[in-house]
């Protein structure tokens, strides 16, 4: 993305099948999104535009999907399991939707040049703090 700035403005021809796509990319993201989960909305954008061959902003849109079934299913896990804290899960919950509304207004007014620096900077971002994690902290 860094180095080719048209990446992302159109659809192009995907590269697998829907549903051979949903199944890898549902299970290795949502396993991911399941251990570690810095980073999930920004793999899963990526993966739409490389393997479906969506837009930045339809990938976007799809991300924000993928999200919400990832979040509801943890939140199902944890309920089964006890392991709820009902005010906090609710405050996040807020500032999730109102974030998402928010976000999504400003995606479909500015579209790809406004997403896409965001997009780089979020995924140089959780690719720092993985690398600083793993690598350089004590």
């Amino acid at each position: 993305l860094l180095v080719q700035p048209k990446v992302g403005e159109k659809d192009h021809q995907p590269r697998m099948d829907a549903t051979m796509f949903y199944v890898l990319f549902g299970l290795v993201l949502g396993f991911y999104d399941g251990c570690f989960g810095p980073g999930t909305g920004t793999f899963w954008a990526a993966a739409f535009m490389v393997g479906l061959g969506f837009n930045m902003t339809r990938a976007t849109a799809y991300t924000k999907v993928m999200n919400v079934t990832s979040n509801l299913t943890s939140l199902g896990i944890f309920l089964a399991g006890g392991h709820v804290q009902l005010g906090a899960g609710l405050c996040m919950g807020a500032g999730q939707l109102l974030g998402a509304r928010l976000g999504a207004g400003v995606v479909l007014k500015k579209g790809t040049r406004f997403i896409r620096p965001l997009f780089i900077a979020a995924a140089i971002a959780v690719t720092a703090r993985l690398v600083w994690k793993n690598f350089a902290a004590p």
